[in-house]
């Protein structure tokens, strides 16, 4: 059966364990006495604990082990793992663990051998063998630690960005008919013919030239209209985007769990933790 790491199986098990993160726990005897570190769990196919990997810190030994789950007490509480009867002669005789290696069943069996007891009568056929043939080395020990969990719902806010719509900017040309006034000037000839006031003067024969041909020449001018068209920028069109700033209120019916202890006889329970409103 392949077993897992625990992240590789579930990478939010933090999430799912309430925050709790297992590879933060130090390994205790029950006598109080640090033997090492918890560094991953591995789980089977359907996420039960079956091994925690151990860096042990034992005088000079110094390698990762393979303790299985039915052995330790969890205290998240205190931060740590508490395992009874792990001696120094077992941590040298176990199978060194590797992170890069994939645990097959006879490496598990050689890790059993040296847990398990010596009066156990069980003979070890890796075909047929599972897990719940051994609970006292893979089921966690309920009676030394339980968790009851309270659960509470939380109104969540996030903001999503969505698309209302556009704007497109564009122009067209509209025609229209101008008028424009331009005042013009035409020349006209104006010929007057009036009596000479010299009509009674007598004039001598000798002195006169009569020609025939002569010809006075006026030039005429006129002011015709010259129009043509210029294009001029009229105005400027700026298009920029502005944020205007909300705050959407909701509200929701949520849930909280609290905690109902009933006890029988006289008792002493103490409650302990920040979130009890009143100590029993």
């Amino acid at each position: 059966m392949p077993l897992h790491k625990l992240e590789d199986f579930d990478p939010n098990y933090r999430e799912t364990f309430g925050g709790e993160d297992i590879k933060a726990l130090d390994l205790y005897t029950e006598g109080e006495v640090k033997v090492g570190s918890v560094t991953d769990a591995l789980v089977d196919h359907d996420g039960r604990f079956r091994y925690l990997v151990i860096d042990t810190s034992w005088d000079s030994l110094g390698k990762k082990i393979l303790l299985p789950i039915g052995l330790s007490r969890i205290n998240y509480a205190s931060k740590r793992v508490y395992v009874d009867g792990l001696s120094k002669q077992q941590v040298e005789m176990l199978p060194e663990y590797q992170e890069s290696m994939v645990v097959v069943d006879d490496y598990e069996e050689q890790v059993r051998r040296v847990f398990r007891s010596p009066t156990s009568d069980l003979i070890y056929d890796r075909n047929t063998y599972n897990y719940q043939k051994e609970p006292n080395l893979y089921n966690l020990n309920d009676q030394y630690h339980q968790t009851f969990r309270l659960y509470e719902e939380r109104l969540i806010a996030n903001k999503q960005r969505i698309k209302r719509g556009e704007v497109a900017v564009g122009k067209h040309i509209e025609t229209e008919t101008a008028h424009v006034t331009v005042p013009i000037q035409k020349e006209r000839v104006v010929i007057e013919r009036v009596s000479s006031t010299a009509a009674t003067t007598v004039v001598d024969p000798s002195n006169l030239q009569f020609q025939e041909g002569e010809v006075a020449r006026i030039e005429v001018y006129e002011e015709t209209p010259e129009i043509r068209k210029e294009a001029f920028v009229r105005e400027e069109v700026r298009v920029k985007k502005v944020i205007d700033r909300d705050t959407v209120e909701a509200q929701e019916t949520i849930r909280r769990e609290e905690l109902d202890i009933n006890t029988n006889g006289e008792l002493h329970v103490n409650e302990t933790g920040t979130n009890r409103k009143d100590s029993v």
